[in-house]
């Protein structure tokens, strides 16, 4: 409740008058520029991270890599398994499938079953690219069938969804109306009836994870703008304070792989 009240009720905060909301704003600005200057990320969707071969050609890589690495996930902020939402967002969200195999493998030993990281691809599929989903789903696919993971521990297509609350969706609704109505009433009804209506209904991913895992990718991907509005929703989900602002750690060391 006192996270809620630091940030502020209102959907979006653009104007400043929030601390917070603009101190968590420029961080994720800041990661992003980090994020998106090494350039666009390279396909390997089939490769796998061999730590053996890349020590035959950097072995100082690999000693910074992995004790940092092993620092970041030791920190109490985050629970093993929300860093393991948040990292598989930002692979997704940025195509970077060579690490993906492992990340899924860990998320799976961090407690996050296969229902749910099903359900981040699907989620990811409306904030990250119907592409970038695809290429996640070939990779997890054969951590799956490594690991013998059947179609009865995967969610249904049509699932009963959980209940919507109205009023917090009309507001979000005219919002988005608002903004684009004038030009584009098909992405307010397309946001409306699939997105907000039936995908953050899914009940195989908890709302404050599914809000983790959108906050992970629009930080990881650029798209900063999102972010005011998904920080609100997942303060109002039971997201703190700490753990925000641990997640912007967390991707702006992600980074430095």
């Amino acid at each position: 409740m006192q996270a809620r009240a630091v940030l502020g009720r209102a959907a979006v905060c653009l104007d400043g008058r929030n601390p917070l909301m603009e101190h968590l704003k420029t961080l994720a600005a800041v990661v992003t520029a980090t994020l998106l200057s090494v350039g666009p990320p390279a396909a390997h969707a089939r490769d796998a991270f061999n730590v053996n071969e890349v020590s035959q050609v950097a072995p100082s890589f690999v000693h910074y890599s992995h004790d940092m690495l092993r620092k970041l996930w030791e920190r109490a902020e985050l629970s093993p398994r929300d860093r393991s939402l948040v990292t598989l967002a930002a692979l997704i969200s940025r195509a970077q499938t060579i690490e993906l195999p492992h990340y899924v493998g860990q998320a799976l030993d961090n407690g996050v079953n296969p229902g749910e990281i099903s359900e981040i691809i699907t989620h990811l599929s409306f904030y990250a690219s119907r592409a970038n989903a695809l290429s996640a789903a070939a990779v997890v696919r054969q951590v799956f069938a490594e690991r013998k993971v059947g179609a009865d521990q995967l969610p249904a297509a049509e699932p009963k969804l959980l209940a919507l609350d109205e009023r917090t969706e009309a507001n979000r609704a005219q919002l988005v109306s608002q903004s684009f109505g004038s030009t584009a009433p098909g992405l307010v009804q397309y946001t409306t009836d699939v997105l907000f209506r039936q995908v953050w209904l899914r009940p195989d991913l908890a709302p404050r994870d599914r809000s983790l895992v959108t906050v992970s990718a629009l930080v990881a991907s650029g798209h900063v703008a999102q972010l005011p509005f998904h920080l609100n929703k997942a303060m109002d989900g039971g997201l703190t304070q700490t753990q925000a602002g641990e997640v912007i750690t967390h991707l702006e060391q992600c980074s430095h792989r």
